[in-house]
């Protein structure tokens, strides 16, 4: 089921009364890189996606973003559905913005999945790429940006073995608005950072990585796991940065054991 909250497009799966299970998702895509996620485990637990302001089908607005705006948003969502203690569940973008709502409030939250993403923020070379990928889209166009961008984010054999859905995924992060591809980029380049953070969390804490990610390395995600007391860590075969939409059943299954045991 579809709708809106707080200009935020949002679709709900499975029954209200179970555990509920939030997803964010990265950047720049939008809530169907999620899709075979819900249709696992929307079984048994109330599964929320939603598109972040400024991409898929949530207000575009005039793209001023900020890590902080995507957290209140988020926090809109539970709110609004009157949200006991969600699980929230996030990749790259969507883990930044996850990573900060649990340094906030963690008693909102029962547990943290963390997909392919960091706690650090951007240093001076991260802050020139954000700026030189605004000034790309806006000299070159989002299409070019996105034909630049978007296959860094998966495996070559990803690509070669799943190519329909690679090119699906492209071609729906290209009707994005270009406004709200620009607003992430400066929301991220906003973002704190949530490293000292890490140790005070208390919640149960699941992180994945891709085996072949080159955005967010193996060895990146185990420093930041290793940094969360008893959380769990396993590295996600076959996969790069967009682990769910390249090993799903992998991906599924790990989610599924860790919220089955922790719940």
């Amino acid at each position: 089921m579809k709708t809106e909250i707080n200009g935020l497009s949002v679709y709900l799966s499975g029954d209200d009364k179970n555990q509920s299970l939030i997803f964010v998702h990265g950047f720049p895509y939008d809530h169907t890189m999620w899709d075979a996620q819900v249709n696992a485990l929307s079984d048994k637990y109330f599964c929320i996606t939603y598109d972040i302001r400024g991409l898929g089908e949530s207000y575009v607005g005039d793209g001023q973003y900020t890590m902080e705006a995507f957290v209140w948003d988020l926090y809109s969502i539970i709110d609004e559905l009157n949200l006991e203690q969600p699980v929230i569940c996030g990749l790259s973008m969507g883990g930044y913005i996850s990573l900060r709502a649990v340094e906030k409030e963690q008693k909102r939250f029962k547990a943290l999945i963390l997909l392919d993403t960091r706690s650090e923020s951007d240093d001076n070379v991260g802050k020139l790429k954000r700026a030189n990928a605004i000034n790309k889209i806006n000299i070159d166009g989002l299409d070019a940006y996105v034909d630049n961008f978007v296959p860094l984010c998966f495996s070559k054999k990803t690509i070669e073995r799943n190519s329909d859905m690679f090119y699906s995924i492209l071609s729906k992060c290209k009707s994005n608005n270009p406004v709200g591809v620009k607003g992430s980029q400066i929301a991220m380049l906003s973002r704190t950072d949530t490293t000292l953070s890490l140790k005070k969390i208390k919640i149960p804490t699941l992180v994945l990585v891709g085996k072949n990610d080159t955005l967010t390395s193996p060895e990146v995600m185990k420093k930041l796991a290793k940094k969360i007391k008893s959380s769990k860590f396993h590295i996600v075969p076959k996969a790069g940065h967009m682990t769910p939409l390249e090993n799903p059943e992998y991906v599924n299954k790990k989610i599924r054991t860790f919220l089955d045991k922790k719940l």
